[in-house]
């Protein structure tokens, strides 16, 4: 027998009901990319426990799941506050505990060269965009440790997480930590059965970008004219980054864990063909420092 295609009935039941017995804590899930990874757990039949700051999305966004039949559940909270943060994960242990946490929260912080940025506001961006990741990530470990289940945890980075970003260094900052703080995160908790990666959305046409327009060019000229150029395009369709998150909690990523991905250019549907290649090659898809040596120089 053939195998089926993507399209085929068969597929399409194996992918809907693929995270039967799952349940996700979601952050940021009222708008746009945790909207979106909400809607794609749901689809694939998982439980899922939505969180945002915003009461009034929030629970907007939770109408708009319960209609599929899947438990869902909104809990207004915020991420850098750790007894908000427990209060979620709480409402998921009324359903056997979360086995699955997707961080997606964060804001974007001043918007400028950073000689002229207020300190508090650089600060604000770095204890909601770390601190908030390191709260949810360590009470989402703490309680699946508890109850000695695996699981899977995917942290939000994003620009600057792997290159250079002028003029947003306090969201650049924040999310280059959190790559290096899944791929700690990922070797503390591999002998608990938990696998941690970091997820990169791609250019998705979200609200922040709408603080790009706003800041003008203060933003940087090169990348207010990409921003503008991208929106108009459309930029990275949200489900793209959904279904990359979808396929990192799922049983088919047993074993990948602690890696930087992509969600658009990284392959990662290809990745499960691989995974004697991942465990040979730890540095695969991790931040990295090159040296000359790297490039075939003798000079170091």
């Amino acid at each position: 027998m053939s195998a089926a295609n993507p399209g085929s009935p068969s597929r399409q039941v194996t992918e809907a009901g693929e995270l039967a017995g799952v349940v996700a804590v979601v952050t940021g899930a009222s708008t746009g990319i945790g909207l979106a990874c909400a809607e794609e757990l749901v689809r694939a039949g998982a439980a899922v426990v939505l969180c945002a700051r915003g009461a009034a999305r929030l629970d907007a966004a939770a109408a708009s799941l319960v209609a599929t039949g899947t438990r869902v559940r909104a809990i207004p909270a915020d991420v850098s506050v750790p007894a908000e943060v427990a209060r979620v994960f709480t409402a998921a242990d009324e359903w056997g505990g979360a086995t699955a946490v997707v961080h997606a929260a964060a804001i974007l912080g001043p918007i400028g060269p950073m000689v002229g940025t207020d300190p508090g506001r650089w600060f604000e961006a770095i204890r909601v965009n770390l601190l908030g990741t390191q709260i949810v990530a360590a009470e989402g470990a703490r309680r699946m440790m508890t109850r000695a289940c695996r699981g899977a945890i995917v942290l939000f980075s994003g620009g600057g997480g792997g290159y250079a970003f002028p003029n947003y260094t306090a969201y650049a900052c924040s999310k280059v930590a959190v790559v290096r703080l899944a791929e700690t995160l990922a070797q503390e908790l591999a002998p608990h059965g938990i696998r941690v990666n970091s997820l990169a959305p791609g250019f998705v046409a979200t609200r922040m970008h709408e603080e790009t327009l706003r800041a003008g060019e203060v933003a940087g000229k090169e990348y207010l004219e990409r921003t503008r150029a991208e929106l108009a395009k459309g930029g990275t369709p949200a489900s793209v980054a959904a279904r990359a998150v979808r396929f990192l909690v799922s049983p088919r990523a047993a074993g990948i864990t602690g890696r930087f991905v992509s969600a658009p250019w990284d392959g990662w549907e290809r990745w499960p063909e691989h995974r004697a290649e991942f465990e040979a090659l730890p540095e695969l898809f991790t931040l990295r420092r090159i040296v000359p040596k790297d490039r075939g120089k003798d000079w170091q």
